[in-house]
Formats: structure tokens, sequence, C-alpha cells
């Protein structure tokens, strides 16, 4: 199961960042004076493209449920952020360039970082769900750092706002994909069970304001401030939630966390510089 899971976060992938890609120029393009509220939200329904993008991410989404339903979220949840491997080339081929040593370099870097923190750590599976009760300090902390950081946006303009809502953008993620491992496990009790649980529903609100944070994100400032801290964003958040509320492990032990933490850093900073450049090359494509 955890190869079909580790597959079908890589699909869950490339699903995002063609939406990431897409619904970035769709949002870029709307001005100033309509990037507030409902005004951007009317603005980006009216977009054809941005309904593409939307397509995209949905199937994204499935992808990662379904992934999330087989494997734990410190399996797939690092395997998101290939993301950026998949954007790169899409935003190099629209903006007609070609990739960088630099850039070879680093998808490099990531991918080896991701395969031997899989063979190292050897994440193991959790809890699939847990009640309110274990679930309070972390929603605390949470509605602390994101209401911290979306006051912090509306008092800023430019790549400072970008990031901070980035960051909002990363938790709400992180957030959404701890409880989609509850409401998947949930499935086989019927519609009306799903329905009808608290997890359910604070799952919708967790995706529909991260969306709606994320095109207020793109809208603000560059790709190259938004992208990355949204894209290390999730994968952190979601982990930190595996860990604490679900009660996932490493199975790593003694020097081996020592090459955890070093393989941890080196996939951040490998993020960190593809989502740069892969931010610049969107900004560099021409509109379509």
């Amino acid at each position: 199961m955890a190869v079909t899971a580790a597959a079908l976060a890589v699909l869950a992938a490339a699903l995002f960042a063609l939406a990431s890609a897409v619904q970035q120029r769709s949002a870029a393009a709307v001005p100033d004076a309509d990037a507030r509220g409902l005004r951007l939200v009317g603005r980006l329904l009216r977009s054809p493209r941005w309904w593409g993008g939307t397509l995209a991410d949905t199937g994204g989404y499935l992808a990662q449920a379904a992934a999330l339903g087989l494997g734990s979220l410190l399996l797939v949840q690092p395997l998101l952020v290939t993301t950026v491997l998949f954007a790169l080339p899409l935003g190099a081929r629209w903006a007609g360039r070609r990739l960088t040593r630099g850039d070879w370099a680093w998808a490099g870097v990531l991918v080896v970082a991701l395969a031997a923190f899989v063979v190292t750590g050897e994440p193991t599976a959790g809890a699939d769900s847990a009640g309110w009760r274990t679930w309070l300090p972390a929603w605390v902390v949470l509605a602390v750092g994101g209401g911290g950081c979306l006051l912090g946006a509306a008092l800023r303009r430019g790549a400072a706002r970008a990031v901070l809502l980035a960051l909002v953008t990363g938790a709400a993620y992180g957030l959404a994909a701890a409880l989609t491992k509850g409401v998947v496990d949930r499935l086989d009790q019927g519609p009306v069970a799903v329905a009808t649980h608290w997890s359910t529903w604070l799952l919708a609100a967790a995706l529909l304001g991260g969306t709606l944070v994320q095109q207020s994100a793109f809208q603000a400032g560059p790709l190259g401030a938004s992208l990355p801290a949204a894209t290390v964003g999730e994968p952190v958040v979601a982990a930190a939630l595996g860990v604490t509320v679900l009660g996932e492990r490493l199975r790593a032990g003694g020097a081996e966390w020592v090459l955890v933490a070093v393989l941890v850093a080196a996939m951040v900073a490998a993020t960190v510089a593809l989502a740069r450049s892969s931010a610049a090359t969107a900004v560099a494509a021409p509109a379509a």
C-alpha cells in the first residue's frame, strides 16, 4: 500500500503544479482595485482559465485523499513537494526557456533527499482520526499563528503580504490534509455519517479558506514570494499534526535522526530554490 500511496501522492503533485500555474496567472491578471474579498472571487469565477486550474486542483486533491487513505501523513505530504518538479518544466515551456544547471541540481537534491527520507525514516501510520479534545491544542496554535499572519497581511503590501498569506494557505492545506485522513476512513460508514461529522465541515472550511487566501496571495505579490512559503508550509504543518495529533512516528533511531534532520533541511532548501525558480519562470511566461 505504501507504494500505491506514494504513486498517488506524486500524481497529486503533478495536478497541483498545473493548477497552481494556471490559477496564479489568472489571479495575477486581476487589477488591484478588484483584488479584495468578493470582487476577487467574482473576477476569478468569470475566468475559464481559472476554472481549468480549479478542475486540476480538484483532481489533485482526490489523488491526495486516496493516497492518505493508504499511507501516513509523514509519507504522503513530503512527496507533495514534488509539485515544484512538475511546475518548473511546465513554466519553462510556457516561457520558452530551458532549465538551468542549478534547476537540475536542486531537482536532483530534492529527489535523493525524499527517497533517503522515506528509506531512513520509515514513516509509520498512526490513528486515522482523533476527537476534538485531542485536536484542540493544535487548533489554538493554528488559529493564533494564522490570525497573526492575516493581521500582518492586512497591514502590508507586495511581497511581505504575499508571504504572510501563503503561510496561512500552507497551514490551511496542512490542516485539511490531516482532516482528510479521518474523513476518508469514515466513508465506509455511509454518506450520512460523513456529512454529519464535525471534521467534514471543518475540512470543507479549511479547503475553501485555503483556496481563497491562496488566490489573494497569488495576486498580492510575486509568485517567488508566495509559492515557496505555501509549498513548504503545507507538508510541515501536516507532518506536525500527524505526529502530535494522530500519533504517527518515524522509525529512525540514534544517529539516523541526524541524517533525517539533514535530509529534511535539504528538502526544504531544494523546495524553496525550485519554487523560486518556478515562480520566476511563471512571471516570464507570456499571458495566454
